[in-house]
C-alpha cells in the first residue's frame, strides 16, 4: 500500500475545502465561543508558521503544536471575529508524523521540534506552495517547486547564541523567553545550538555571577549586562563573545576577560556593545573592542569571511554553503558577465560568485558591512569585486547611467522582501540572469505578482536553513521573458 505523504495530505484537504471557504467565512461570523471554552477540533492543515489549523463550527482555529489528522481537546487562548487560537489539552487522535521533542515547546525556536524530519522537509515545500496560493503571480500553478534540501543531522547547526541574562532568586539565569511573555527560561541545552556557544554563554553566566558583575534589571531600568552573544567559525572553532550592556560602563572587565581566557581559550574575539534604556532590540549603535582579534574568520566553499560582532552571516553554516552553490549554478555565469550583489551585508554571495563572474558590484546600507565585505574581497585575493555604501535602487541606475550596465543579479533581502523602489529598478533594467534568495515565502510571493510581468519563474528550490523551526529560505531562479 502507497504511503500518503505529509504534503499529499495537505493537498487533498485543499482540493476538498477550497470551495467552502467563502461560505465559511460567512458562517464563522456568527460562531459563539469565549476565552476558556473547551473544545473538539479536527486538524485539517499546518498554516505558514507551523501551527496546526482545525474548524470549530466553520470558524478557523489555530492551535500550536498540532498536526494533521490529529484530533485534540483545546481550550480557546484568544477570539477575533474571524479566528479562534487555543492550546492543546489533550491529543485524543495522534499524527504518524509526531515524535517527542528534544527542546523546551513554552519558548520559540523549535516550534517544529515534535514533527519528524521529513514531515518537516515537506512542510516546507508547502509553505512556498501555500504563499503562492494566496499571491497567484502569473503561471504559479506551473512553477517547479523542488524538494526541500534538508540536512543529514538537523542539530547543532546555530552559529550564533543571543541569550538575554537576568536574575532569578539567588541565581543568574541565561536562555530564552517564554512565548508570548518576558519570563526568561533558563536553558542548558538547545538542541539546534552549536554546543561552543552553549558552552561559552553559559561560563559567562557563571562568571558574571561570581564577580558580581550587575545584570539589567528590566523594572528598573538598571544594571549592566543585558545579553550574552557568542559565534563560532565552524572552520576554525574561535569563539567571538559580545556582552551587550546597559551603558558605557562594565565593571571589572579586567578580572572577566583574564577568567575567560584562563577558562575559556576558545574565545578569541571580545567586544562591548552598549545598548541603553529599554528597547526590543539587541543591538545598539556602538560597539567597542575589549580584547584579542577584532573578527573571526568562517570559510564557506573556499572562500574566508572577516565577522565584526555585526557582521550578517546565515546562522547556518552548512547550509549556507548548499545555498551558494545552488545560487552559482542558478545563476550560471560567464566571465563576460557583470553581477550585482545586492543586500551585500559582507560579500558572502558576491564573493562566492566572483570566480564565475566579470565583475561584482555589492551595496550595503551599513557602513561597517561594506567595509569588512571589501576587506573580505582583499584577505581572499579577488581583485574583480567592490563593495559601496548605498541603497540598490539609487546605485544601479547611477551606474546604468555611467554605463556600468549589469548582466546579472543576485539578492538576498531581509524578511520584508523587495522594496517598492528597488522592485520597479530591477523591472526598469531588466537583467539578463536573476536569482532571487528569500527567507519569507509570503513576501517572496508578493514580490513574484511584480516580477512574474517581466520574468518566467523556472523554478523555486527549498533549502531547510532551520531545522525544526517554520522558518523557509528559497531560491528563485528567472528567465527574462
Amino acid at each position: 500500500m502507497k504511503k500518503v505523504t505529509f504534503v499529499e495530505r495537505m493537498a487533498d484537504y485543499k482540493k476538498k475545502n477550497f470551495n467552502r471557504t467563502k461560505d465559511r467565512n460567512k458562517a464563522s461570523q456568527d460562531v459563539q465561543v469565549e476565552v476558556g471554552d473547551k473544545l473538539l477540533i479536527t486538524i485539517k492543515r499546518l498554516g505558514i508558521n507551523g501551527e496546526g489549523i482545525g474548524y470549530y463550527k466553520r470558524k478557523i482555529t489555530f492551535i500550536p503544536n498540532a498536526f494533521p489528522g490529529e484530533i485534540v481537546d483545546v481550550v480557546v487562548t484568544q477570539v477575533s471575529p474571524k479566528f479562534i487560537e487555543a492550546r492543546i489539552k489533550k491529543i485524543k487522535k495522534k499524527s504518524p508524523d509526531r515524535v517527542v521533542p528534544k527542546d523546551n515547546q513554552e519558548v520559540g525556536g523549535a516550534e517544529l521540534g515534535h514533527l519528524r524530519y521529513d514531515a518537516q522537509l515537506e512542510f516546507k515545500e508547502d509553505v512556498i506552495r501555500q504563499a503562492l496560493e494566496k499571491y497567484r503571480p502569473r503561471g504559479y500553478e506551473d512553477i517547479d517547486l523542488r524538494p526541500t534540501i534538508g540536512m543529514e543531522n538537523p542539530e547543532g547547526y546555530r552559529n550564533k547564541a543571543q541569550f538575554p541574562v537576568r536574575q532569578q532568586g539567588d541565581h543568574l539565569a541565561v536562555g530564552m523567553y517564554k512565548r508570548q511573555s518576558h519570563e526568561l527560561v533558563d536553558l542548558p541545552e538547545i538542541s539546534t545550538q552549536n554546543p561552543e556557544t552553549l558552552k561559552v554563554v553559559r561560563k559567562v553566566r557563571d562568571l558574571l555571577e561570581e564577580l558580581e558583575i550587575p545584570v539589567y534589571d528590566e523594572k528598573r531600568n538598571s544594571g549592566i549586562v543585558k545579553t550574552l552573544i557568542a559565534r563560532v567559525s565552524e572552520s576554525s572553532g574561535e569563539v567571538q563573545l559580545t556582552l551587550v550592556t546597559n551603558s558605557t560602563k562594565l565593571p571589572k572587565s579586567r578580572q572577566l576577560i583574564a577568567r575567560i581566557n584562563e577558562e575559556l581559550p576558545e574565545v578569541v574575539s571580545v567586544h562591548q556593545n552598549i545598548n541603553s534604556g529599554k528597547t526590543s532590540l539587541v543591538w545598539g549603535d556602538t560597539t567597542k573592542h575589549l580584547w584579542g582579534s577584532e573578527y573571526i574568520t568562517e570559510t564557506i566553499n573556499g572562500k574566508q569571511f572577516m565577522l565584526s560582532p555585526r557582521a550578517f552571516l546565515q546562522l547556518n553554516p552548512k547550509q549556507t554553503a548548499r545555498l551558494y552553490q545552488e545560487a552559482i549554478e542558478a545563476l550560471d555565469l560567464t566571465h563576460a558577465d557583470k553581477l550585482i550583489d545586492a543586500y551585500s551585508g559582507v560579500g558572502t554571495i558576491g564573493l562566492s560568485l566572483a570566480d564565475q563572474a566579470g565583475e561584482v558590484r555589492g551595496m550595503d546600507t551599513v557602513p561597517e558591512a561594506v567595509d569588512d565585505a571589501n576587506e573580505n574581497a582583499e584577505a581572499n585575493g579577488i581583485e574583480n569585486a567592490d563593495y559601496y555604501i548605498g541603497e540598490a535602487e539609487a546605485l544601479i541606475p547611477e551606474w546604468a547611467h555611467q554605463g556600468w550596465v549589469a548582466d546579472a543579479l543576485v539578492v538576498d533581502p531581509p524578511r520584508t522582501g523587495l522594496g517598492d523602489e528597488l522592485r520597479a529598478t530591477i523591472l526598469k533594467t531588466k537583467p539578463n540572469k536573476f536569482v532571487y534568495i528569500s527567507c519569507n515565502a509570503s513576501t517572496l510571493a508578493r514580490d513574484l505578482v511584480d516580477l512574474s510581468k517581466f520574468y518566467y519563474v523556472d523554478y523555486i528550490q527549498s533549502i531547510d536553513m532551520f531545522p525544526q523551526t517554520a522558518r523557509w529560505e528559497g531560491i528563485v531562479k528567472f528567465t527574462k521573458k
